[in-house]
């Protein structure tokens, strides 16, 4: 391993990708999926908080930065996201992770629950974008929904596809709500490419997705339905937060922010994490 920036960083081959991950921190394993086209440096903010209590792992997602899949061309699915999660953990711990899985970081999370039950000791599963979480009419309005967003960014580019996104996902770019002194992330050329790996490659991952809601349920796995405090209660990602909980039969917990609280608000999103990992402990 070499040392970047207080982070240990590596790579992990994997079936049809090279895997890139950092670790950081000490005390019990805690892995970081991320959310949208978020790398390993995504949420660095949130990470420096708990770095005191946790060895804090993120990662590049395969097709995201610097986690370089061997045959771009071929498409990949939710299953191919969560066995690269359950082979990265596999190399660093035998002993049960703990998981903040985040938007589509939380669906590889449900996807590791059910193929992999004795790898997780909880997982805290916030917004989902998990379609299949939803009842039929739903599921299949934000399907489409997805796949409009792919039409318009092919059609429109990055700008138009990102206010549309926002949308989708309750986020209002004109009142950003987000504690003072973060980490920036600008706009460069590694996160457009990821957008675009994002949009292009993961929403039809989602799209096509076959989570089973029944072997969730059955998984065994401690899950904590998350949902963002300012997340408005009728966009996609909060009804499938509320669909989970109902599922588990479990309460839904509120964190600060929005869909994107851990990266708006990290030092009131480490302090709530704590609380809810500790809970479950």
């Amino acid at each position: 391993m070499t040392t970047t920036n207080a982070a240990q960083a590596a790579t992990l081959s994997v079936p049809g990708a090279e895997l890139y991950y950092e670790v950081r921190g000490t005390g019990p394993l805690l892995l970081i999926s991320q959310s949208g086209e978020g790398d390993a440096g995504r949420s660095t903010d949130l990470v420096d908080r708990l770095a005191a209590d946790y060895t804090v792992v993120t990662y590049d997602r395969r097709g995201l930065s610097r986690s370089v899949p061997a045959d771009p061309a071929r498409p990949w699915t939710m299953a191919d996201h969560a066995d690269d999660v359950h082979r990265l953990l596999a190399a660093l711990t035998d002993r049960p992770a703990r998981m903040l899985g985040c938007s589509l970081g939380a669906v590889i999370g449900m996807h590791l629950a059910v193929r992999h039950p004795e790898q997780l000791a909880v997982l805290v599963a916030h917004e989902p974008v998990a379609p299949r979480l939803l009842p039929p009419t739903e599921q299949d309005f934000h399907q489409e929904e997805l796949r409009d967003l792919q039409r318009l960014y092919r059609a429109e580019g990055l700008r138009a596809a990102l206010g549309q996104i926002a949308q989708v996902l309750g986020i209002d770019p004109a009142n950003p709500d987000a504690e003072p002194g973060l980490t920036a992330q600008p706009m460069d050329a590694r996160r457009v490419a990821n957008f675009d790996v994002f949009i292009e490659r993961d929403f039809t991952a989602v799209v096509d997705d076959v989570l089973d809601p029944a072997a969730v349920r059955a998984a065994g796995v401690p899950i904590v339905p998350a949902y963002g405090r300012t997340t408005p209660h009728h966009v996609f990602d909060h009804r499938c937060a509320m669909e989970l909980a109902a599922l588990l039969g479990t309460p839904a917990v509120d964190f600060p922010g929005g869909h994107n609280g851990n990266t708006t608000h990290p030092r009131a999103y480490a302090r709530r994490l704590r609380e809810v990992l500790g809970a479950a402990a």
